[in-house]
């Protein structure tokens, strides 16, 4: 995608949700980094709804440790992985306070050093809750680099580092909320809606879908009944 392209791109999504946010539920930094942790191959959704109740008692990880990992287990049980990310969550809480003084660090290979923390993880808490201008890379983000032309690659860490060397400095912090976002809602794996895309004339992808699925008549719903 051209420079000139890219710029407009974030600048049509900027203005259509300038302050974006992510749609995990958190309370400090500590249920910020357990939450991104949780929601590996879990929806934003099943996460808020188990951490609600997990935050209630714990949202240090002195009090996490306290609860202890089957009292984690029971709250988490409805996510995707709950044992072994239970598991995680109570050596994570364990390495905080001994390590850090209870203190989620603000670098990215402190938090990598951290159980059950990717890279995409420590992005995400490293922009969210401290500032950070780093652009997480999801299965949302990595799908609309590729299929748009703004930043393709063949692995996760390909778009990222072609993202942070294209988005221009102003877009830099909120880069990959408007992205998720983009692709969570509109540019979907399965059925992209072009037809209703506000950077749809920017976009290189070739099978742009331009009208909307055909619809039954309510004639023929009425016959059907």
């Amino acid at each position: 995608m051209k420079k000139a392209d890219v710029a407009e791109l974030y600048l049509r999504l900027a203005e259509l949700n300038p302050e974006p946010e992510g749609e995990l539920e958190w309370v400090n930094p500590y249920t910020l980094l357990v939450a991104v942790a949780l929601s590996a191959q879990a929806t934003d959704v099943s996460v808020n709804l188990a951490t609600r109740r997990l935050f209630a008692l714990a949202d240090t990880p002195t009090k996490m440790l306290a609860l202890g990992e089957d009292a984690v287990r029971e709250q988490i049980k409805t996510i995707g992985l709950f044992n072994t990310k239970a598991k995680n969550v109570m050596l994570m809480a364990r390495q905080l306070v001994d390590l850090h003084g209870g203190e989620v660090p603000q670098d990215r290979a402190a938090l990598e050093q951290l159980a059950g923390v990717g890279r995409k993880t420590a992005n995400v808490v490293l922009n969210i809750a401290f500032g950070q201008p780093t652009i997480a890379v999801d299965t949302h983000v990595f799908r609309v680099s590729n299929r748009t032309g703004l930043a393709p690659g063949k692995t996760p860490l390909d778009v990222e580092l072609k993202l942070a060397k294209v988005t221009p400095a102003p877009f830099l912090l909120h880069a990959h909320h408007w992205l998720i976002l983009h692709g969570r809602y509109i540019c979907k794996a399965r059925a992209p809606e072009c037809w209703r895309c506000p950077i749809v004339d920017l976009c290189r992808y070739r099978e742009k879908k331009l009208a909307p699925p055909k619809t039954r008549s309510s004639g023929t719903a009425d016959q059907a009944q």
